[in-house]
Formats: C-alpha cells, structure tokens, sequence
C-alpha cells in the first residue's frame, strides 16, 4: 500500500499521467480498387509519407483508411496527387481525430 502511494506521488509531481496526442483519421473515397495489387499500390505510396501510422484498403468499397500523427496533415491537392500517379480517382475524402 505504502509503494503505491508513493508511486501516486510521485505522478501528482511530475505533472500527472502521460497523455498521448491523437492524430487524424482520413477516410478517401477512390475509384479504380480492384484487386490486392491496388492495395498494395496505395499502400506503399502512403507509408513514404512522414507521419502514417496505418493504412487500410478497403477494395469493394472503393475506400482507402489513413491514420496519421498528431500534426501530420493530408492535403486535398496531395490526395489528388498520389492517387493520379497511381493510378487511381481520387473522390474525395473526410476526415476525423483520432
């Protein structure tokens, strides 16, 4: 009992517990997802991006799933980009904190 309460203590001190920053979801609508290699396509290209932490394709929605840091911002012009050299349409997208 005493361990934690200096354990308590000492958290109260140095300022409380550690909180972890949210980054941002994006949810983009393509067109052009047919097959695992697109997948893998739109996969590759994100993770050179600094700052993706995952990515997830969904192919018979025609939706690609992006969860970036705190601070890392995808951009509509960038989106249209990446996706032209792939390949692919790019629809549109919305995005939600983490």
């Amino acid at each position: 009992m005493k361990k934690l309460q200096i354990m308590i203590a000492a958290l109260l001190l140095l300022g409380g517990v550690p909180a972890y920053a949210a980054g941002t979801q994006y949810e983009i609508q393509v067109n052009g997802l047919a097959c695992p290699f697109c997948a893998y396509s739109i996969e590759k290209k994100f993770r050179k991006i600094d700052g993706v932490q995952n990515v997830n394709v969904e192919l018979e929605a025609g939706k690609v799933i992006v969860d970036t840091a705190d601070g890392i911002k995808l951009t509509e012009p960038q989106l249209i980009e990446l996706f032209k050299e792939a390949g692919f349409t790019y629809k549109g997208f919305r995005e939600k904190a983490l």
